[in-house]
């Protein structure tokens, strides 16, 4: 089994709104836009867990309100297909606010972070303190 990729769900369109679990202040952000999608006419951007996104904050701190930043996806509600056979499914959408090379603001992460999007982002998965 090892070598095999896993499938990756793409449960998170364009306008879903994710949880912003560091310490930002940023509370709650929108997707306006997915880094590296290649689509179809008419279709949707979407993105899974250990996607770089385009967000606007939506709830938070004053100075955090309104601004247009990267995330990193981390929990999704929609199930992962691992390549061992195992479905991974959160409680909740969430995101971490990043640079566009993958450097965390914030200093910590609240919850668990996905092993996909650890393995991914080196950044990410040394600032979290669990990895599922």
């Amino acid at each position: 089994m090892k070598g095999l990729a896993g499938r990756r769900g793409r449960g998170l369109p364009k306008g879903a709104r994710l949880d912003c679990v560091d310490n930002t202040g940023a509370k709650v952000v929108e997707i306006i836009a997915v880094r590296n999608w290649h689509g179809t006419h008419r279709r949707y951007p979407r993105a899974g867990i250990a996607d770089l996104v385009i967000v606007s904050v939506k709830k938070g701190t004053p100075e955090m309100r309104r601004q247009v930043l990267h995330a990193v996806i981390v929990r999704s509600r929609s199930p992962i297909h691992r390549a061992d056979g195992m479905r991974l499914q959160f409680e909740d959408n969430a995101a971490v606010i990043t640079t566009e090379t993958g450097e965390l603001k914030g200093s910590q992460i609240k919850g668990p972070v996905a092993k996909e999007a650890a393995e991914r982002w080196p950044r990410v998965a040394a600032a979290s303190s669990i990895i599922i």
